[in-house]
């Protein structure tokens, strides 16, 4: 069998401005929120079944489905990533209870390694099945071989963009089976977040049904939801600006960090790539949430009172907005690619049971679930939206347990390889 292209619209997107398609993002968020608080009777009804998170991400998915806006040639992703998400972290962790965090306890880890080993797994059974039902798409041979361009899935979805280089480079992974599992790697996770999204709005619904102890993260909600009946009060113009110097003034602060750290030790390490320390946007997680842990022991926590949180959320949602940018639903049936989506989706079906299946043996609730999934297939841009999508307080779980990835991601996306290399041949 020939090397598969991908099929690709060279046509000009309608709008190529950024400031426009910003506006357009903003425009189609205000939306959601402006009807999902109204209490028309339609709007009521449309929102019990559709989370309005959900559609954040679905829509502007729509623009670019449609080529109103191109999200690969945008750079709303690239800013809203590394200026707004930082902010954002810095924001939702600054008042956080790091004692009642970890109090959670040990469940949140096993669900997020229960995670990884079915990425590990899920790979090389779907290449199995697959190759089973289409013989031929084990033909090609060389660095196009499709079981070299899923160790880069592997790298993806367990720790992040360093990990899946890594794999490319260690398994010599073409460039024409690499461009293939990129867009397999953004449509199949993106469809998995939408399905994480919408589970969290049921999340009460599946906990009782599957009689899952959530009473420590009860706790931290009404922890939190205590802290703000107390100390909530209206923001004024100094707490805003306090709130912007402090979200952004870190931001830069670990920009500044970031860009010395990973040259440093790309340059004098080489071997730290395998733990992604060479990444800058690695450090710039890892840096924004420890000095926002850091600042939850200073009286700066208080800046929650004034909606420190609400700031972080609006930031979220903007950049959950730019991440569906880069969902096409239309390549999910273009015939050139249906084998390669039928490895990913068999790929997450097995991700997703093998926790599903833990989290009911240790009765674990959904949140463990989900967060742990997306730590491991999202990493630090999307699993603070999942996390958050249960309550913001939870957020920083989802940083935290998205930073471990970063740590384990190459190695074990390396065994995932040595399985995958077996089963093609």
């Amino acid at each position: 069998m020939s090397s598969t292209a991908l099929v690709s619209n060279d046509a000009t997107a309608l709008v190529t401005n950024d400031a426009t398609g910003l506006g357009l993002l903003a425009v189609i968020l205000g939306f959601v929120f402006y009807t999902n608080s109204s209490q028309h009777p339609f709007w009521v009804k449309f929102y019990r079944f559709i989370p309005a998170l959900l559609l954040c991400y679905f829509l502007p998915s729509l623009l670019n489905s449609f080529n109103i806006l191109d999200g690969d040639t945008s750079n709303l992703y690239f800013v809203a990533s590394r200026y707004l998400l930082p902010a954002c972290l810095v924001l939702l962790i600054l008042s956080v209870d790091l004692k009642a965090i970890l109090s959670l306890g040990p469940k949140a880890i096993v669900m997020f390694l229960t995670g990884t080993v079915g990425i590990v797994i899920g790979g090389p059974i779907a290449l199995l099945i697959v190759s089973t039902l289409n013989p031929e798409i084990l033909g090609v041979s060389g660095p196009d071989a499709v079981w070299r361009g899923m160790t880069t899935l592997a790298g993806s979805w367990i720790g992040g963009g360093a990990n899946q280089a890594a794999m490319k480079e260690i398994y010599e992974a073409g460039g024409n089976i690499f461009s293939i599992m990129v867009t397999v790697d953004v449509i199949v996770a993106n469809i998995w977040m939408a399905v994480l999204l919408f589970m969290a709005s049921k999340a009460k619904e599946i906990d009782a049904k599957t009689g899952a102890d959530t009473r420590a993260i009860e706790t931290l909600k009404q922890k939190v939801e205590k802290y703000h009946a107390e100390n909530a009060r209206i923001a004024s113009l100094r707490d805003l600006m306090m709130i912007v110097a402090v979200g952004f003034g870190i931001t830069g602060l670990a920009h500044v960090i970031a860009d010395f750290l990973g040259p440093f030790f790309e340059a004098n390490y080489p071997w730290t790539r395998d733990y992604s320390l060479t990444s800058k946007f690695f450090w710039l997680i890892v840096t924004v949430t420890t000095i926002g842990l850091a600042m939850s022991f200073t009286p700066v926590r208080h800046l929650e009172a004034a909606g420190a949180s609400k700031v972080a959320s609006a930031f979220l949602y903007i950049l959950v907005a730019t991440i569906g940018l880069h969902m096409d639903v239309f390549k999910l049936f273009d015939p050139a690619n249906l084998w390669y989506f039928a490895i990913g989706i068999i790929w997450m079906i097995v991700h997703a049971g093998f926790m599903l299946l833990v989290a009911k043996l240790i009765r674990a609730p959904l949140f463990y679930m989900a967060v742990g999934s997306q730590a491991n297939v999202g990493g630090a841009a999307s699993a603070p939206v999942v996390a958050a999508a249960f309550h913001p307080a939870l957020a920083p779980v989802g940083v935290l347990l998205a930073v471990l990835g970063y740590a384990v991601g190459t190695y074990m996306a390396w065994v995932c390889g040595q399985i995958l290399q077996v089963v093609a041949q």
